[in-house]
């Protein structure tokens, strides 16, 4: 099977992706570059197990990894010490309340390297995909204060994890905890981590080979599901 980066048509031209198998194996999961980023190509790219990493400054990159980093929701490892803190109350966490503040928040992440990637054309793109009900946030609130959170994109059974941060310590753990709950009683299989690391690998990540997550992709993330009703945007308390 050839493995090159394909070249995408230009910004409005049809949607299609080359087979997610043909990604490059250095850099790991390149798969394409062009296109645009408007809801129809970013959901098509969803449901194929493809997701937008670039800098500014590079044309819009595509990417497929292999091996996989992903959480099954029931698998999710809270920590003894994780789940002493929140039993003390610390953190109310909600849905979808401050989208915009959390992508920024994501953004301008004080982790060294991280957030570099989230253009302002990445932040309008998955606002309208918030705005169409596919992409959501997890607000984590010390008080009233934003403490951290994620967002990502929902497609049938699998939620696609893109960024996390925090300002307060275990805000971001609390935010996946959360998250994971609320994937646990719609019924999702996964959620998507894309990449490794040592963070993730704490709340129980684990990497699985590119064709076993393709094919649940496949089997999860198409059609329409009863649970894609409203996300809960009440706050509620962080409990283990």
């Amino acid at each position: 099977m050839a493995r090159e980066m394909r070249w995408l048509g230009p910004p409005g031209s049809e949607v299609r992706f080359p087979d997610p198998a043909t990604a490059l194996t250095w850099p790991n999961g390149l798969l394409a570059a062009g296109g645009d980023l408007s809801p129809e190509r970013l959901l098509a790219a969803y449901r194929l197990g493809i997701f937008p990493w670039y800098e500014t400054g590079q044309p819009i990159l595509w990417w497929c990894p292999d091996p996989r980093a992903v959480i099954f929701p029931r698998e999710l490892h809270i920590a003894r010490r994780l789940r002493r803190f929140l039993s003390g109350r610390h953190f109310e966490a909600s849905f979808d309340r401050e989208f915009g503040a959390v992508v920024h928040g994501c953004a301008r992440s004080e982790v060294p390297g991280a957030g570099t990637w989230i253009t302002r054309e990445m932040i309008s793109a998955y606002t309208r995909l918030h705005d169409l009900g596919h992409a959501h946030s997890v607000e984590v609130w010390a008080g009233e204060e934003l403490a951290g959170g994620l967002y990502g994109v929902a497609v049938g059974g699998v939620f696609f994890a893109e960024s996390m941060f925090s300002r307060r310590p275990n805000a971001s753990k609390a935010a996946m905890l959360f998250l994971a709950q609320e994937l646990r009683a719609r019924e999702f299989l996964l959620m998507d981590c894309q990449l490794p690391s040592r963070h993730l690998a704490t709340m129980g990540a684990r990497e699985i080979p590119r064709r076993e997550f393709l094919a649940l992709v496949s089997k999860s993330a198409s059609g329409t599901r009863p649970q894609d009703a409203e996300w809960p945007r009440a706050r509620r308390p962080v409990r283990a």
